[in-house]
């Protein structure tokens, strides 16, 4: 029985409720380029396809157990809650096939990882369809990757240039392969183009990094479908066995697969805000630059694979949906590698003020997707007095020498994101002269538009905003208030806003004088 007989009868077979204990009444399927999830009673049974790629190869029985194995070994360090165990599927005498053992697997017809069930509604595509998902939970999740990246295995071996330089070539050979069905030939070309252009200049920093230890076992396959809610807990499944070229990677382009799937489907905001929340934690802003190639090979990716799934589905209006799909990721794709235009914006004012809301929401506005990089004093100053950002520091930490160290690292941050070509928000009190003065003097020496704005309301109103702060990085208090009202100069050459009305009055008129 070769592979493709085979895999027709394996396929039947899990199709089929009976092949299941007695509660199964039906089966639901779920098909993927490489493979189809078969949903049983409270059991997943994933079956990896008998294909051939340029970078995943099931075409043998003896590689789908060796990759199913594999899956098993590396989705147990994100997910060991889901993911079982791996059994094969044998013929008997009477040449039907049923589930074996251990003791089967010399005489196995194909394999399948068995998982644990979950709801697909708590996937995080299917709550992005339904609009569950919030910003309280995309912090979550980019809180859950920052963990994880941060626990994975270092691999230098892997990544780098020479890694990105093979991702832009494959997914060349794979686009051309399709050109003028779906893809536009001269639009192949400029991704190649353009994403080879931006390599070489990106090539010292890969290295750097791959070096320093940025390159790491990641998922490698980190988007919205591959991401489900256990409890009240984001958790990443379905990470790549098939090739250590795509799983051992920089951390960043593994973050960049989220990046683009979320702004891919109009969720700029809350790419942006995965992607503020991961560089609070990690601080990863000097690999910022090669955020956007990574960003690009990443909705290239998504491209081929969009085709190659339409291509094994039958329904022509599925592909044809898809088809259009992929073009759409191909376009996203060239664009993502426009040269960017950083502008560096200073949010002052008292606390109260309502400047971290106002930065949350003009960020995802500005600069290069998926937009600018907030730098917050509070922040800033929790991670150098080493404590959780919801730790209460002691009045020490206020002090002018620390104050003094947080603007410098705040001025710090800055340059470095500036110069990667993303766009900076800084939140901070900015109430010195000599505060302000520094990050007008950064943006002059980088080359960058400055603007700063001032917010500003009745003391009154800002005292009853303070009492009710829960859960925040900021340890304002009235009293904290107070004194900041009698030491703090207002900038005159900022532009002014009322910060008395509401939270949305305030975005229009800052994107009104920013031209957002």
């Amino acid at each position: 029985m070769n592979d493709t007989t085979s895999q027709r009868s394996v396929i039947e077979f899990l199709s089929d409720p009976k092949s299941y204990d007695s509660t199964v009444r039906s089966v639901d399927k779920y098909e993927t380029h490489g493979s189809i999830v078969f949903l049983a009673g409270e059991r997943a049974y994933k079956l990896k396809r008998a294909v051939r790629f340029p970078y995943m190869d099931y075409s043998t029985v003896a590689e789908r157990r060796r990759m199913c194995m594999r899956e098993l070994e590396v989705n147990r360090r994100t997910a060991p809650m889901l993911y079982l165990s791996v059994r094969p599927t044998i013929s008997d005498s009477t040449g039907s096939l049923r589930f074996g053992g251990e003791a089967d697997s010399g005489s196995a017809v194909d394999w399948v990882v068995i998982m644990v069930r979950f709801d697909q509604d708590a996937l995080l595509e299917k709550m992005r369809g339904t609009g569950r998902l919030s910003r309280p939970l995309i912090r979550l999740l980019a809180e859950t990757i920052a963990a994880f990246h941060r626990d994975a295995e270092i691999v230098p071996g892997f990544g780098g240039a020479l890694g990105i330089r093979t991702v832009i070539e494959e997914n060349a050979v794979i686009l051309k392969a399709k050109a003028d069905r779906p893809f536009d030939g001269e639009l192949v070309a400029r991704y190649e183009r353009e994403a080879t252009r931006l390599l070489a200049n990106m090539t010292s920093l890969l290295e750097e990094r791959r070096q320093q230890g940025h390159v790491r076992r990641c998922h490698g396959d980190l988007h919205l479908n591959n991401i489900c809610m256990i409890g009240d807990r984001p958790v990443l499944f379905d990470a790549i066995e098939f090739s250590d070229m795509f799983a051992c990677i920089d951390v960043l382009y593994d973050l960049a697969f989220l990046l683009m799937d979320l702004d891919r489907h109009g969720l700029r905001d809350h790419a942006n805000t995965v992607l503020n929340r991961y560089l609070e934690i990690t601080n990863e802003h000097a690999g910022l630059a090669a955020l956007p190639l990574y960003l690009s090979c990443r909705a290239a990716v998504r491209a081929h694979t969009t085709v190659a799934a339409a291509e094994a589905v039958k329904d022509d209006s599925v592909q044809e949906s898809d088809r259009d799909h992929a073009i759409a990721l191909l376009e996203r794709a060239v664009g993502y590698l426009a040269k960017p235009f950083p502008r560096l914006i200073a949010i002052g004012g008292v606390s109260g003020t309502g400047k971290t809301t106002l930065s949350r929401e003009l960020a995802p506005l500005l600069g290069a997707p998926p937009g600018a990089i907030v730098i917050r004093s509070d922040v800033v100053r929790k991670q150098l007095m080493g404590v959780a950002e919801t730790v209460r520091l002691p009045h020490s930490a206020y002090t002018p020498t620390v104050s003094e160290k947080v603007y410098r690292r705040i001025a710090e941050l800055a340059a470095t994101t500036l110069a990667s070509g993303y766009s900076v928000i800084a939140d901070a009190v900015y109430g010195m002269e000599s505060e302000r003065g520094e990050l007008a003097t950064i943006a002059e020496g980088v080359g960058v538009p400055f603007d700063g704005l001032w917010l500003e309301a009745s003391p009154k109103l800002l005292e009853s905003r303070i009492r009710a702060r829960l859960g925040d990085a900021s340890d304002a208090t009235v009293e904290v208030l107070h004194a900041q009202l009698q030491f703090v100069s207002t900038p005159q050459d900022w532009v002014h806003l009322s910060a008395a009305g509401s939270a949305k009055d305030a975005i229009t008129e800052a994107c009104r004088v920013l031209g957002c």
